[in-house]
């Protein structure tokens, strides 16, 4: 039974289970603030039936689609088809074999009867009035009157082709009734019968329906049809009550401003499902492309931000435009805290769930989908020491908000009539919901770093400031090893910028990173001649003095948490040494104990290994900083040399084997330090050692010598000009 106990409590304590537990619960969540709209429409109606009266607070114009739609079915159905010209060739072709044919049959020596036979074959007989006329007349009459009847013929051809055959006029009495009435106005009458019944055997119709071309000329007229519109004026009744909810009556509602969805159990899954698909797409892209931003406080700080912007949503009161949401806020907040790519998924997946479950309009998704292209690339520029620049940002999502809308009501007034009042209110709530929400998240971002824990590019900014308490405490406790981080965060800047790492993290992190030493700072030799005293380590064994140093990265961390140092801040606390060794004390218990009683494992760090950029960046420019300091005037070729081997110790003891550094951004890292580090090492002039002398020998001004005397007359001179 304790057993049984023990699993399921494992189960429900896992990671796993919390995170589908969260997941699930974040989509009721969601789905139960969405929903909640639903009470307003179920507040007042009941099965289709409207509860009390509802009367409209504005001036509302409604399509009433099923008029609409049925007006537009009546005009497609009575569209001709469209019919279009087809076998003309053929049918002449086919007139033109009938005539050689029946020249052949004239030709041959055969009897009468013969011929009649093969005559025949070409032509049904059976059914052509004075058939024993037209027989006699194709076999017997002479060259020239058959000449003249097939070309009178084909002439009729001619004429009754342009008019157009179509199958409604394709039969046999009509058809010869049709042919007879539009021969050719030269026609004798015996010709007649003999054309007619020619044309009657190879005539077929030449206009047929063109589907596609029919189908657009309805579409069209279709598309021709104004639709029918039931005005609303304020104070209007839009339902009696007991009256039936028809569809114009919900599309009223609707742009009243209520949310007509039925609250049932379908509706709440439908919403469930498509919260929960959505939650699923976000997830996936972070798993797939953001795998760093998938620990629990950046989940939280977006639930927390969609929470409120649904919870906006859904409280907005009846008839207040949507626009006057603060997604930008929503998208700018989410920028800084994670990054602008995911905000702008966020914001398209945020706007979609809002446009289906609180029936916004197509217009509005449009709107905020292009707005959050706007803040991806605006924010993606923005620079994080000037807090000023996120009003700018708000100004500029503003402007772009602006823009866009008035770009969709021209097209759409090029299609319906849109009252311009409409206009005006939604681009004057556009352009203030771009400023407003800038302001928001300026003074919400404080808030939520404390909240959540997380490091903005404002917060390090802030931390960069030298006038922080432990900075002023290292200054004046630890001025070595102040100086030292000051030229190492230069290093790790420069590094930092040069790969695409976080150049604001790299150096606030190379400032705080040896904060630990301000437990015991005359331990470390950068103190020591600050404050002239003698190296205690002299009167340490290796393995005490080992302890004493290597304890700085865990002292580090203490402090910073003392001080709400952030805990990114920690990592290069604890990561600037990874798991190295203190080579100077493990070679002097090397020389003091022998090899064979020191291992290498007892005078090591506690690490762990740097796991980011910027924590093996620090790790390199820390060493590289010391090393290169202890140099005395080092040469261009010095300076490179010593960065190469540290870089090389540090690679052949594997300290950079977690770190997502390539070979590439290696060799750029040491690129930079070199360059930086040639500039820190520059020559300067080498003053006389004599001064007073020089002074003496050149007659240079010193307390109680005089001037030489040009150059005093020159003085002189000068200070009258002035005076004058």
């Amino acid at each position: 039974m304790n057993k049984y106990i023990t699993n399921v409590k494992n189960f429900f304590t896992s990671a796993n289970t919390l995170k589908f537990v969260s997941l699930i619960g974040f989509t009721l969540l969601f789905t139960a603030i969405i929903a909640s709209q639903n009470y307003f429409f179920q507040n007042i109606i009941d099965n289709g039936i409207s509860k009390r009266d509802i009367i409209a607070q504005k001036t509302l114009t409604v399509v009433d689609v099923k008029r609409t739609e049925q007006h537009r079915k009546e005009i497609a159905a009575k569209v001709e088809p469209v019919l279009t010209s087809a076998e003309d060739e053929f049918i002449k072709t086919n007139l033109e074999t009938l005539e050689n044919s029946i020249l052949q049959i004239r030709k041959k020596e055969s009897p009468n009867d013969v011929k009649l036979e093969e005559l025949g074959v070409l032509i049904d007989l059976s059914d052509i009035n004075n058939k024993e006329f037209v027989t006699n007349f194709l076999l017997k009459v002479d060259d020239t009157s058959l000449r003249e009847a097939f070309d009178k013929a084909n002439l009729s051809l001619d004429k009754i082709l342009r008019i157009g055959i179509t199958e409604s006029n394709f039969e046999k009495n009509d058809m010869r009734e049709f042919i007879a009435n539009n021969l050719v106005s030269n026609v004798s009458k015996r010709q007649i019968t003999v054309i007619t019944a020619l044309l009657e055997q190879i005539i077929v119709p030449n206009l047929v329906v063109d589907e596609f071309a029919t189908e657009i000329a309805r579409k069209n007229a279709m598309n021709s049809v104004k639709p029918y519109e039931i005005t609303f004026q304020k104070g209007d009744k839009i339902l009696f009550e007991g009256e039936p909810v028809t569809r114009l009556k919900r599309d009223a509602l609707r742009q009243a401003g209520y949310n007509v969805y039925e609250l049932n159990w379908q509706g709440l899954s439908a919403i469930f499902i498509l919260v929960f698909i959505a939650t699923l797409v976000f997830l996936g892209y972070l798993k797939m492309f953001e795998k760093q931003f998938l620990e629990p406080r950046y989940l939280t700080i977006s639930a927390v931000l969609s929470l409120i912007i649904g919870i906006m949503a859904s409280v907005l009161p009846t008839g207040w435009s949507p626009y006057i949401i603060i997604l930008p806020a929503y998208m700018i907040i989410m920028s800084i805290f994670l990054n602008p790519r995911i905000s702008f998924v966020a914001s398209i997946i945020l706007c979609s769930v809002l446009a289906i479950g609180a029936q916004y309009d197509l217009q509005w998704l449009i709107t905020f989908i292009l707005l959050s292209t706007v803040s991806m690339l605006t924010i993606s520029n923005i620079r994080f020491s000037r807090r000023v620049d996120l009003i700018k940002t708000g100004l500029h999502i503003a402007a772009a908000g602006l823009v866009i809308m008035l770009s969709i009501y021209l097209i759409e007034k090029c299609l319906i009539d849109v009252d311009n009042s409409l206009i005006i209110q939604n681009v004057v709530f556009i352009f203030c919901n771009g400023i407003i929400s800038s302001v928001l998240a300026l003074g919400l971002c404080p808030l939520f770093e404390s909240g959540f824990k997380i490091i903005t590019p404002y917060g390090l900014a802030e931390l960069a400031d030298h006038n922080q308490p432990l900075l002023k405490r290292l200054q004046f406790e630890a001025p070595g090893t102040y100086h030292h981080s000051l030229m190492v965060s230069n290093l790790c800047e420069a590094a930092a910028e040069a790969i695409g790492a976080n150049p604001i993290l790299a150096r606030v992190g190379a400032f705080y990173h040896d904060i630990g030493k301000l437990k015991r700072p005359l331990f470390f030799v950068e103190n020591q001649s600050y404050f002239g005293i003698e190296n205690p380590h002299t009167k340490l064994n290796p393995r005490l003095s080992k302890m004493v140093i290597t304890a700085h990265p865990k002292d580090g961390v203490e402090i910073a948490k003392e001080y709400n140092i952030p805990a990114v801040i920690h990592n290069f606390i604890l990561q600037h040494h990874g798991e190295g060794l203190a080579s100077y004390f493990y070679n002097q218990a090397v020389q003091e104990e022998g090899v064979e009683n020191v291992k290498e494992e007892q005078f090591r760090y506690t690490g762990p290994k740097p796991n980011s950029k910027e924590t093996a960046i620090l790790m390199i420019a820390d060493a590289v900083e010391s090393a290169v300091r202890s140099l005395k005037n080092p040469t261009a070729e010095e300076i490179e040399n010593i960065i190469d081997k540290i870089i090389v110790e540090r690679l052949n003891d594997s300290q950079l084997e977690d770190s997502p550094l390539t070979l590439h951004d290696i060799k750029v890292i040491a690129s930079t330090f070199s360059r930086i580090l040639r500039g820190m090492q520059h020559n300067r002039i080498k003053y006389q050692e004599n001064l007073a002398e020089e002074f003496d020998k050149n007659k240079i001004i010193m307390p109680g010598k005089i001037l030489d005397e040009d150059l005093e007359n020159k003085i002189k001179q000068l200070e009258q000009k002035n005076e004058n």
